[in-house]
């Protein structure tokens, strides 16, 4: 069986796509071509569609058939480490579980990132997309409880995704404390080489790859305006439509709208401090537990001001980056 030697499993938003893409240019590792295949959500069986606005497009790329999962690795070298990155693996408890069932000895990369920026940085990416339905970021926090319930998936739970201390607890319960490794996206980002180095360690491989973290995943700030009342609801309702068509058609055919959509956008404002302070309160204990797993502070997360985006802290002022 063509299975993983090791996962990326999250978190969403806290740089994944680039470490993914970092960790392929490995010359001793394998990393398939598709990012985010989700297999161990679902169990090898087909995946139940969630609800969200385009939700039934991801659902669908997913890949959970256990041959065509197999067929990702299988032209991987012979002696080479094969990884897989699924960012929502770390927040399923039933993912986890699997993992550990298939293949005991796996080793896990988490990123964390300051859970509050994570979750900007995530209502960001859906409304950028057209696809967030509520244009003030707050609120859209404060709405996951109701969208839960009403079966929206993983990438909508601003808050659980960021509850790095309940997810590594479930995680040490499965895997070696030596199986896991855990780093800070800021450090990704402000010290690349180092904390590259510090994964191969932990895979043991040579400290070969190239000292290079580029933005990926990018989006750019799209204020609420008169255009996003105009086009966003044409993109969800042409999600919809086109959840009966192959998933590749309906992307295809946004494009145009999420250029216009998009056009003009920036670097997205500061949160105000009062809101900061108000969404913070909701990771406070979480953020202790994490510092008890660890051993390490993360009081930064618990100041007035975010911190760790690519672009404020690379100079690029014109994209928001994973």
């Amino acid at each position: 069986m063509a299975l993983p030697d090791f996962f990326v499993v999250g978190a969403p938003k806290a740089g994944t796509t680039a470490l993914h893409a970092a960790l392929a240019k490995h010359p001793q590792v394998f990393m398939p071509r598709t990012k985010e295949p989700k297999f161990f959500l679902y169990g090898g069986s087909r995946p139940v569609p969630t609800r969200g606005p385009g939700d039934a497009h991801g659902t669908r790329e997913s890949v959970w058939r256990r041959d065509r999962y197999e067929a990702l690795f299988a032209e991987a070298p012979s002696g080479r480490l094969r990884g897989e990155s699924t960012a929502f693996y770390l927040q399923d408890p039933a993912a986890l579980r699997r993992i550990r069932a298939e293949i005991p000895e796996a080793k896990l990369i988490a990123v964390v990132r300051d859970p509050v920026d994570r979750a900007y940085s995530n209502w960001l990416h859906l409304w950028a997309d057209g696809l967030e339905p509520i244009g003030d970021f707050v609120a859209a926090f404060e709405a996951e409880e109701e969208r839960m319930a009403a079966g929206w998936g993983f990438f909508w739970h601003y808050r659980r995704l960021g509850l790095y201390g309940e997810q590594l607890t479930r995680a040490l319960d499965l895997f070696r404390r030596d199986q896991v490794h855990v780093l800070r996206y800021r450090d990704l980002v402000d010290h690349p080489e180092a904390t590259l180095n510090r994964i191969c360690d932990f895979l043991g491989l040579d400290r070969a790859i190239t000292p290079t973290v580029a933005p990926e995943n990018t989006r750019r700030f799209v204020a609420p305006s008169l255009r996003t009342k105009a086009i966003s609801p044409v993109i969800r309702g042409g999600a919809r439509v086109g959840a009966h068509f192959p998933p590749g058609l309906w992307r295809k055919a946004s494009i145009p709208l999420l250029q216009i959509l998009q056009s003009g956008g920036g670097l997205r404002p500061d949160l105000a401090v009062a809101d900061r302070r108000r969404l913070r309160a909701h990771f406070a204990e979480d953020i202790a537990v994490l510092e008890g797993i660890t051993g390490d502070s993360y009081s930064d997360w618990l100041g007035d001001r975010g911190r760790g985006e690519f672009s404020a802290r690379r100079g690029d002022r014109r994209s928001i980056t994973s």
